[in-house]
């Protein structure tokens, strides 16, 4: 039977109480260091880019994303939950060619590659803050502290030695598929 929750609870402050009970008593550091050396469960969480502000969706996605990976804790795994930031991609570019009035590859070129790639690191930490933020606020738990940036040399050279890998066993192909694109990457298939 349904009882009606009272009015009267201050949902707000009591979120805020746990956070800072979390806070104060490290409870996520205290929860990996409990599963060190348990048998290991992956979960690999795609990053957010920081150069956009976080919205409902991005709220309802890191509470989903959660759920597995601390299901996983409680039954006893020890599960990496690292944090990270997608850096790179054709939305960082274009933010940024907007930002700076350009359109397209031969105005970045006339612009200066490098410059250009040092306006594309520094969006992509827009909104950092905002992030780490909201996240711990849905109490999603990830090492904040320590995350992955892709673009990062050990993670770009990491990626290259994992599609090396692949090559080698044989498992990397050329193929067709269709798939719809949105306007704005029509650009991108354009010489």
């Amino acid at each position: 039977m349904y009882q009606k929750v009272s009015n009267d609870m201050n949902f707000v402050a009591r979120e805020e109480e746990i956070l800072e009970f979390w806070r104060r008593e490290d409870i996520f550091k205290k929860t990996v260091k409990l599963r060190e050396g348990a048998p290991a469960f992956t979960f690999f969480d795609g990053p957010p880019t920081a150069n956009g502000k976080p919205h409902i969706g991005h709220v309802e996605t890191r509470a989903i994303k959660d759920i597995i990976p601390r299901y996983r804790t409680m039954k006893g795994y020890d599960v990496l939950r690292k944090a990270g930031w997608d850096t790179h991609g054709l939305p960082v570019e274009l933010e940024v060619e907007k930002l700076l009035g350009l359109d397209g590859k031969p105005q970045i070129e006339k612009y200066g590659i490098e410059p250009f790639i040092k306006e594309c690191k520094k969006s992509v930490w827009k909104y950092k803050t905002e992030w780490e933020q909201m996240s711990e606020r849905v109490g999603y738990w990830a090492d904040m502290e320590n995350p992955y940036i892709t673009y990062d040399d050990n993670y770009i050279e990491s990626e290259w030695w994992s599609l090396k890998q692949i090559y080698e066993k044989g498992l990397l192909y050329k193929g067709h598929k269709i798939v719809p694109l949105p306007a704005l990457r029509h650009r991108a298939l354009q010489p």
